[in-house]
């Protein structure tokens, strides 16, 4: 009897079996015991408005149909809130689901995309699993760096190139005219990907003005951070609407969930839920630049909804501060890239988390420098 088998393509039975991230479920696993605090993920720990839960509650009595599969009432409602066409806005299932579909739309096998060392690494997921090529350039400052990043671009024929502002795993972000320079200068053939996940936390000036049709831009954005809505996977690009029409040819038609639909619908409308929520971030990341203080550590400026705390050595360094937290039931991550793995990064979480780090904290130290 002759044997089958799946055949994965030589592509997929080249990658590695990996994922961008560990969750902090796998850790609690195999710790045995949950945290205490859950400060690694960058999510926003105030979470949605009531009103989201509650449309969210109503909208499950319905589960039994498919969502919408063309999100028109949450796009008609997006493009309202920022005064442009409903075309020039595609929903997916985050920011990641989106960029995967970009990348399958854009970079064939070969064809090269320009990204930073260190950056948010699903993106660069993504790309080596539609077989591109990532190319990468350093840090500046902790800052991503434009000026290089449109010069690699440009040197590399890349097809996309990648930035975050304000920027994950460092929070730090630049002006609008630096973002607007960046945009302008694009090389042809090239797009550039502005992911604005946490551009709600920014202050006024970093975002560039919102032109919809320009062709050499897409901009990513979500519910996931600053609506407190990371588990229902709502994300949305803003561009040209020729680009967002070819997301038709190969996108997931019912991966929105009609619950997740509902919910996202609800955040919108409370704005006011959503400057409260932005307050309460700022105080805590103030707060955590105290309790780093207090332990004789520093933290970078943020934009975002975390914080990182430079441990003042190296990565290796940092890495036990992270470790012994994790022994403490506190979750944590850091960057991957030297020299930013220098540094741990706490999400601005509610008081009583704060407090767990707090007290976790010097213990950490102590065994990182014994």
């Amino acid at each position: 009897m002759t044997k089958t088998y799946a055949r994965l393509t030589p592509l997929a039975d080249s990658l590695p079996a990996t994922v961008p991230f560990v969750g902090p479920e796998t850790q609690e696993r195999a710790h045995g015991r949950l945290f205490k605090a859950r400060l690694g993920a960058n999510e926003n720990t105030f979470g949605p408005s009531p009103h989201v839960i509650d449309a969210m509650a109503k909208a499950g009595r319905d589960v039994w149909m498919y969502g919408d599969p063309e999100n028109h009432d949450l796009r008609t409602a997006l493009a309202a809130h920022y005064g442009i066409d409903v075309d020039n806005i595609m929903v997916g299932e985050g920011i990641d689901g989106l960029l995967g579909y970009l990348v399958r739309l854009l970079v064939g096998p070969g064809e090269a995309v320009v990204t930073s060392q260190g950056g948010y690494p699903t993106f660069n997921y993504h790309v080596t699993g539609y077989g591109g090529r990532i190319e990468v350039v350093p840090y500046k400052d902790d800052h991503e760096d434009p000026v290089t990043l449109i010069a690699k671009a440009a040197e590399v024929s890349a097809k996309l190139v990648y930035i975050a502002n304000p920027d994950n795993p460092m929070g730090t972000w630049h002006d609008a005219a630096t973002m607007q320079r960046m945009i302008d200068r694009v090389p042809e053939g090239c797009l550039l990907v502005l992911d604005e996940a946490y551009v709600e936390f920014a202050p006024d000036g970093a975002a560039p003005a919102l032109n919809a049709d320009d062709p050499r831009v897409i901009r990513m954005r979500t519910f996931s951070k600053a609506y407190g809505m990371a588990g229902a996977r709502v994300g949305y690009a803003i561009a040209e609407a020729g680009l967002i029409a070819a997301f038709h040819k190969i996108r997931n038609h019912f991966g929105m969930c009609r619950i997740s639909q509902a919910g996202a619908l609800a955040a919108l409308r409370d704005q006011d839920h959503l400057a409260r929520t932005i307050a309460s971030v700022a105080g805590a990341r103030q707060r955590i630049d105290d309790i780093a203080r207090q332990n004789g550590l520093t933290t970078l400026p943020s934009a975002t909804n975390f914080v990182a705390v430079d441990c003042g050595r190296d990565g290796t360094f940092a890495k036990s501060v992270l470790d012994a937290l994790i022994e403490q039931d506190i979750f944590v991550r850091m960057p991957f890239a030297t020299p930013q793995n220098r540094c741990i990064r706490i999400s601005a979480g509610r008081p009583e988390e704060l407090d767990a780090f707090a007290a976790a904290l010097p213990a950490a130290l102590e065994t990182a420098r014994s």
